[in-house]
């Protein structure tokens, strides 16, 4: 009782704080310090509402899975990890980042490819591909929605659900696809392949990471986990594509300042995953594991 008063307490001074920096300083500044007070907004309200929902550990996987990969899954690790990281580099190198489209397609076609595989001893099931196309268009919707709001979107919570729940080969097809059919809105470019390689290997990682049980299924270490994955790997694949892409020959230096520049807008979204990912994987887990149990559908 004492630590639940104590939580409350502590969730009304941020929620105080949050309106204070808000009312204060927001479009007060240039743009450099406008993105650091946002990212205090947004750590200040995480933290309010952190404090005001009681802390529940909650599953994650259906003791039917197995933790083991199989033969058709190993290959498909191999080819998502290997042929899509190629295909990025020959388009890069061999089409000089102007044939974005059709690199595009074949990372699609890629991610096609052992996904099939994975049905090689089962019969295909509708309802699978049902529950892949409904997550994609979801995590294509939640971007779009938040449009207005730079960086803050849940996107990346969504995927790393999908990681959690379907497995790795269905989290990377997951994320990249999202990436490609989202900026038919927020436009393609060069960078489309890049951010079709940084979510999928978003999901991909996710799911190995769950599936092997190297990360505490609550909601703390899901948000942790998000986080981190947003800033590390999210954000070290798409900076790593800028230095390639506007940087005619890059240098250590050029490298570096680069990441720097990108480091307030990843702060900003790994502090978004966090907090989409402290609401939304308990509801959205819950749902996704009634569906795969009552079907049948296991990673």
């Amino acid at each position: 009782m004492k630590k639940r008063t104590l939580n409350i307490i502590t969730g009304i001074i941020f929620t105080i704080l949050f309106i204070l920096t808000y009312k204060l300083f927001i479009g007060k500044w240039d743009d450099n310090r406008n993105l650091i007070v946002q990212f205090i907004t947004i750590a200040e309200l995480f933290i309010a509402f952190i404090n005001f929902i009681p802390k529940k550990d909650y599953g994650l996987n259906n003791k039917k899975e197995q933790k083991k990969y199989s033969k058709q899954n190993i290959i498909a690790i191999i080819f998502i990890v290997i042929a899509v990281p190629l295909t990025v580099l020959a388009g890069m190198y061999l089409l000089d980042n102007k044939n974005y489209y059709l690199i595009s397609i074949l990372i699609i076609a890629e991610l096609l490819i052992p996904f099939f595989i994975s049905f090689e001893n089962k019969k295909p099931s509708i309802r699978e591909l049902v529950i892949i196309s409904v997550i994609c268009a979801l995590a294509v919707a939640s971007r779009i929605a938040f449009a207005s709001i730079p960086q803050f979107k849940p996107m990346v919570a969504i995927i790393i659900i999908s990681g959690i729940c379907l497995g790795a080969e269905k989290g990377f097809l997951i994320g990249a696809t999202t990436a490609f059919v989202s900026n038919i809105y927020f436009t393609q470019g060069p960078w489309t392949p890049w951010q079709m390689l940084a979510l999928g290997a978003v999901g991909f990682i996710t799911g190995i990471i769950f599936k092997k049980g190297l990360i505490k299924q609550n909601k703390i270490s899901v948000s942790i986990f998000g986080g981190i994955a947003t800033l590390v790997i999210y954000g070290g694949i798409v900076n790593l594509s800028s230095v390639f892409l506007y940087q005619i020959n890059p240098t250590a230096m050029g490298i570096v300042s680069t990441y720097l520049l990108g480091l307030p807008y990843d702060l900003i979204h790994s502090a978004s995953t966090m907090f989409f990912l402290w609401f939304i994987t308990e509801p959205m887990t819950e749902k996704l594991q009634r569906v795969k149990l009552k079907y049948n559908i296991l990673n």
